[in-house]
């Protein structure tokens, strides 16, 4: 194989075999939504490559693939992906591909195009062409030369990493069942070999967004982690304090890839909502964590150190403003005044101000019901598995007790939470004889707020922006905790902007 500039790889195949061992390659890095170009001589096995292909990822060698020449477009259901296989020799122009009903076949497929030169310009920009060769004298060996473009530049490189890395591990031969990831840009798949099981994460270095505020991104402001170096360095700290996060089994930290330890499926919800018991360790986790004076730097295996970023107020205030931004225009049909806006961030900088002297501690941000898992044949507080606690930063105790009493993703009940939140300070006041109950619990309504605010700003973003519409069903209990928190005294004055801009927040049952 060689490389040339701008990620073009040109393989030399000696026969058939190799060809089809390029294609089960490729097989491996496709994801939903990926559109492979085949180019390149008549004759040279563009449908042989894609046959191989959709065979790999179908798990059957001997799957009947036919040429799509007549058909014009063949699909497969396949373990992992939905497939669709066309080919265009046959169209007259572009504007056919609407008659044939190509939108609705290639919508989250991946899709194996031959003759693509037939569309035109209707193909994204972001596809991976695959031009196959006849070699002249030699009737079986083809060259074979992989064009990317757009993100598909990374990805290859992305996929070579990711292929040593399974094959160093042990874990190449290794069955890949995606699993359903995140609101973020980050992928998951379960690892199966045999009985044993791993995850793998692929989370490439996040880029920079647009700058948004003193020439920085939101992601900077916000303190979300860049790489997977912070997720090293959070789940060797927290095994080594004795909780059960995943043990990292295989990383390469450059590409953004790990392989973890599977702690299962099994969570701290049942039909009925969150399960008592469940919270209650989940709950005791936290108090115990809280209670220790914890490192603000920590090592990263053999790379460096990760130093925890301050949750500060640039970061709440950053956060609390993407109600402003998405949530309160959708309610009220109109733009936030820019007096409104003022308002709101010098209020919440006011109320905000006297935490950030408070105690800090590891704020994992997202401990909350997707990301706990229960672990029965444990013992003791190793029995709540913990995962997702990358963006983990310095901040106040009451955030993360907040993220798992008010789940953004389930209703918790008043009553459950008023008894967790009585046992925790009890465990904190039994740890420390000087802790502040009435402190803590203003606090604790503060950071619910600032949290709720956030989560319904980014709610109505995946809806808006992502098309992601299924988070609107959270915002109903989202209102309600916000409702809940804003009557604490200590959030008076917060609690009359609310009041005077979105009035139909404190009238439940309103239409959204």
């Amino acid at each position: 194989m060689s490389e040339p500039s701008h990620g073009v790889r040109i393989y030399d195949v000696a026969d058939l075999a190799e060809t089809e061992a390029r294609a089960a390659e490729l097989a491996a890095a496709l994801a939903p939504g990926d559109l492979v170009t085949l180019t390149g001589d008549l004759g040279a096995g563009k449908t042989a490559f894609a046959r191989a292909l959709i065979r790999t990822l179908a798990k059957d060698p001997d799957l009947e693939v036919p040429s799509p020449t007549f058909t014009l477009i063949q699909t497969y259901d396949t373990p992992r992906l939905h497939v669709v296989h066309a080919d265009l020799y046959r169209i007259g122009s572009p504007d056919e591909l609407a008659g044939l009903g190509w939108d609705e076949a290639a919508e989250g497929a991946a899709v194996l195009l031959e003759w693509p030169e037939r569309a035109g310009d209707a193909l994204p920009e972001d596809r991976l062409d695959v031009e196959i060769r006849l070699v002249p004298g030699s009737p079986d060996a083809r060259r074979i030369v992989v064009t990317p473009t757009g993100r598909w530049v990374e990805r290859l490189d992305r996929n070579v990493a990711l292929r040593k890395l399974l094959a160093a591990s042990g874990w190449d031969a290794a069955d890949r069942i995606p699993i359903q990831g995140d609101a973020s840009t980050r992928a998951y798949e379960r690892l199966v070999r045999g009985e044993e099981t791993a995850i793998l994460m692929i989370a490439p270095r996040r880029p920079d967004g647009p700058p948004v505020r003193d020439g920085k991104p939101y992601s900077a402001i916000a303190k979300l982690a860049e790489s997977v170096h912070a997720f090293v360095a959070m789940a060797d700290g927290l095994r080594g304090l004795g909780y059960s996060a995943p043990e990292v089994l295989a990383a390469d930290l450059d590409a953004g890839l790990l392989i973890v330890e599977d702690l299962g499926g099994e969570g701290v919800l049942g039909p009925e909502g969150p399960i008592p018991e469940r919270y209650e360790l989940a709950t005791a986790l936290l108090a115990d964590l809280h209670r220790r004076d914890l490192p603000e730097t920590l090592p990263v295996r053999d790379d460096g150190e990760h130093v925890l970023p301050a949750y500060d107020l640039d970061a709440l205030l950053m956060e609390a403003e993407l109600l402003l931004d998405w949530y309160v225009p959708h309610i009220v049909r109109r733009p936030v005044s820019a007096t409104a806006r003022d308002r709101f961030v010098a209020l919440w900088r006011a109320a905000l101000e006297p935490v950030q002297a408070q105690r800090r501690t590891w704020t994992l941000r997202d401990y909350h019901s997707p990301n706990l898992l229960w672990l029965p044949e444990r013992e003791g507080l190793k029995r709540m598995g913990i995962i997702d606690f990358q963006d983990a930063v310095m901040g106040h105790p009451a955030y993360d007790l907040a993220s798992l009493l008010q789940d953004a993703r389930r209703a918790v009940p008043e009553r459950l939470e008023l008894d967790l939140f009585q046992r925790y300070l009890r465990a904190r006041r039994e740890a420390d004889p000087d802790f502040d109950m009435a402190d803590f619990a203003a606090s604790y309504a503060l950071m619910a707020a600032q949290r709720a605010t956030k989560v319904l700003g980014i709610f109505l973003r995946l809806d808006r922006r992502d098309g992601k519409p299924g988070y609107l069903r959270h915002v109903p209990h989202m209102e309600a905790y916000l409702r809940r928190n804003l009557s604490h005294p200590a959030l008076a004055e917060l609690r009359v902007w609310y009041r005077q801009n979105l009035p139909t927040l404190f009238e439940t049952g309103t239409p959204r």
